[in-house]
């Protein structure tokens, strides 16, 4: 086990058997005698493998690396592939939402505008003497004047986002 773990880690790094006997300061017929698991490193040896492989030692001597990095991108996918889900979720979610307050918006405009349009703007023959019924005048009037100007636009926009949002895609 520990010469496949060598030999994995070393072609994992993009290390040839030379590279990997000039970081160890030995031939590379002893790197090929370890990988063939003709001979063993010493306890010395190890620690330096560890470290030109940047691995701990436990690894070295531990199970099969190819088989558990096989694991590791097998589990990986599988969690992108649910995070990717959830996002496509969210995704529709969101536009769904976004598709019913459009709908919510272009109804309370309806609503206001016939509202308005039934009440003829009734603050115009009321007394301003007074102040507060001139507060309030004055209020109702802005909001009639402000509704008037940014409801058509609001109206429009909103049409435009429902027909965008209610798309499939």
């Amino acid at each position: 086990m520990l010469n496949e773990n060598i030999k994995a880690l070393r072609k994992s790094k993009g290390l040839s058997q030379q590279e990997l006997a000039v970081k160890l300061n030995v031939v590379r017929q002893t790197v090929s005698k370890w990988e063939q698991g003709l001979s063993v490193p010493d306890s010395d040896m190890l620690l330096s493998l560890s470290e030109a492989f940047e691995t701990p030692v436990s690894t070295l001597l531990g199970e099969n690396i190819i088989e558990s990095k096989t694991d590791d991108l097998k589990a990986i996918s599988e969690k992108l592939e649910v995070i990717n889900l959830q996002l496509a979720r969210k995704k529709t979610t969101r536009k769904r939402i976004l598709y019913w307050i459009l709908i919510s918006l272009c109804i309370v405009i309806a609503a206001i505008s016939a509202i308005l349009s039934a009440l003829e703007s009734p603050y115009l023959g009321w007394d301003f003497y007074d102040p507060e019924t001139a507060v309030l005048g004055t209020a109702f009037h802005s909001f009639e004047w402000l509704f008037v100007r940014t409801a058509p636009i609001l109206l429009i926009g909103a049409v435009f986002g429902i027909f965008l949002t209610g798309r499939k895609e």
